[in-house]
C-alpha cells in the first residue's frame, strides 16, 4: 500500500498487524495501548470507539478479542481515510469499520443501545482557549474543541446495550468530574485502575470501566507502574505492549 507524504508504517507487536501514522498530524500514545489492555469485549460482541483517531483501539481490540464487530468513530475527514486504509492493510473490513461522524450525533448515526462495549481515549483538556491553531489535528485530538467528556459519556450511554461496558482513559486531575457525569448517564463507574509514570511519582493517567445501568460498587484495582527505571519498561508494559 502507498504511503502518503509524511506518513509511515508501524508495526503493533500484535497478529503482524501494522498501523499508518502521521507525526505532523496525530500518533497514538501510550494511552490508547493502556485502554486497549483494560478493555475487553465479549465473543460475537459490537464494540464502538469514540474519537478513533489513527483506528488503533479498534485495530488493537480485533487483535485481543473475539469481538465480531468493531465501529471507530472519527470527525477529521483525514484521520478517518487514514485509519480505514490501515483496516484495509490489515485485512480487517469484515470486522472492522471507521464511521466518519460527530461524537454529539453518534445517537442519529448508531442505533440506540445497539453496542456491547463502547470505548475512548477523549481529549483531556478542558476547552481551546489559547490554542494557536484550534483546527489542527493534535489540538482537536488533546483540547475539548470539538467535544467534551460530557459528549463523549452520553454518546457512550445512548449506544451502550443495558449492562454494557463503558471503557475510558483519561487524566486523573478530572476524576471527580468524570465520576459525576458518568453517574448522570447511568454509567456506573465499576473498575478503576491509577497509572504512574515512576512508583514514586503522581498518577499521570486513570483507566475506568463503567456499566450501563450497574449497581454502585467500585473496585479500585493495583496501581500500573510503567517505568521501572530510566528508559525501562516494567514487566505489565511489556506484557501489554505484546513484546
Amino acid at each position: 500500500m502507498d504511503l502518503k507524504p509524511g506518513e509511515r508504517l508501524d508495526d503493533l507487536q500484535r497478529n503482524g498487524y501494522r498501523i499508518i501514522q502521521d507525526p505532523d498530524k496525530f500518533c497514538f500514545g501510550m494511552d490508547a495501548v493502556l485502554l486497549s489492555g483494560f478493555a475487553s469485549a465479549p465473543d460475537g460482541g459490537r464494540v464502538l470507539d469514540l474519537g478513533t483517531g489513527t483506528g488503533i483501539i479498534p485495530i488493537l481490540m480485533a487483535a485481543k478479542t473475539g469481538a465480531k464487530e468493531l465501529v471507530g468513530l472519527e470527525i477529521q475527514p483525514e484521520s478517518a481515510e487514514m485509519a480505514n486504509r490501515s483496516v484495509i492493510l490489515n485485512d480487517l473490513e469484515e470486522k472492522v469499520k471507521i464511521v466518519e461522524g460527530d461524537i454529539k450525533e453518534a445517537g442519529e448515526l448508531f442505533e440506540a443501545a445497539s453496542f456491547d462495549v463502547v470505548t475512548s481515549n477523549p481529549p483531556y483538556m478542558i476547552g481551546g482557549h489559547g490554542l494557536q491553531n484550534p483546527d489542527g489535528p493534535k489540538a482537536i485530538a488533546r483540547h475539548e474543541v470539538l467535544c467534551d467528556l460530557e459528549d463523549v459519556v452520553k454518546a457512550a450511554s445512548r449506544c451502550l446495550k443495558p449492562g454494557g461496558k463503558f471503557y475510558m482513559v483519561h487524566r486523573p486531575f478530572r476524576l471527580a468530574e468524570i465520576m459525576v457525569v458518568m453517574n448522570r448517564y447511568k454509567l456506573e463507574p465499576k473498575r478503576m485502575r491509577l497509572v504512574y509514570p515512576f512508583i514514586d511519582k503522581e498518577p499521570s493517567m486513570v483507566l475506568i470501566e463503567g456499566a450501563r445501568g450497574g449497581k454502585s460498587r467500585i473496585t479500585v484495582e493495583p496501581p500500573l507502574i510503567i517505568y521501572e527505571s530510566q528508559h525501562k519498561y516494567t514487566k505489565e508494559i511489556y506484557d501489554i505492549y505484546g513484546f
